[in-house]
């Protein structure tokens, strides 16, 4: 058999073989998915991180595949979606709107705010909330990751890889783990399960006695108040 007609085999094979990473990617980004989002879509920009993947992976790095793949995957997915411009400029606005209220209101409080306090702050219904909150989940989890990125592009270049660029990842880890901490308590409960545990939706669900679309409301209100409580490190950066 041809050395090429070998390679491409194993590519196959390779593809084949890490598929249930791919899926199980993707599925973490599904909890946050408004139904604007064409599933389809995504689907493609993760098989393009994992391509990627296997075709930039290096053995002597030390690196675990499974891992690389997986942040490959997540990013190829977070590309794709800011490059199709997904969200609309009204609900982009509100968006924000959502999230200033969210830090007002807990700033004045010093504790969280409910649902009732965030609805009436911005004259919604509790049920338009809820809807908006579910749509704009996805916007802030991205823009977490646009914050971070922001961030150290703006750190000079000669502190790449010394002690300020180490003290500023782990402040903003740190400003990450108090805002989770002061999150209501089944907020709280779901990122930890969903991102400390692993879980799925329907696992979170069982576990927490909820309907899914329960739980996805709790996992949508938790990114906002955690984008609009990281917001404020990096503008005091």
């Amino acid at each position: 058999m041809p050395i090429a007609q070998r390679r491409r085999d194993a590519g196959d094979y390779l593809v084949a073989k890490y598929l249930p990473l791919v899926d199980y990617v993707i599925q973490r980004f599904l909890i946050s998915l408004p139904k604007t989002v064409d599933k389809d879509e995504v689907r493609s920009y993760a098989y393009e991180g994992l391509l990627d993947a296997l075709d930039k992976f290096k053995p002597e790095k030390d690196w675990k595949f499974e891992t690389y793949a997986a942040w490959r995957i997540k990013g190829a997915i977070i590309d794709g979606l800011r490059k199709s411009d997904w969200l609309p400029r009204s609900l982009r606005d509100k968006v924000k709107k959502i999230e200033k209220a969210y830090a007002e209101l807990e700033q004045q409080k010093g504790e969280s705010a409910s649902d009732q306090e965030v609805s009436e702050y911005l004259g919604m219904t509790p049920a338009e909330l809820n809807r908006a909150v579910s749509e704009a989940a996805l916007s802030a989890m991205l823009s977490m990751d646009d914050d971070q990125s922001n961030l150290e592009e703006r750190m000079p270049r000669a502190t790449i890889g010394s002690p300020e660029r180490e003290l500023s990842g782990q402040m903003t880890k740190e400003a990450l783990a108090k805002a989770i901490a002061t999150l209501p308590e089944k907020e709280k409960l779901t990122v930890s399960l969903c991102y400390f545990e692993e879980m799925k939706l329907t696992e979170i669900a069982e576990i927490l006695g909820l309907s899914v679309s329960r739980v996805s409301q709790l996992h949508s209100k938790a990114m906002l108040r955690l984008h609009a409580a990281m917001l404020s490190v990096h503008e005091h950066y």
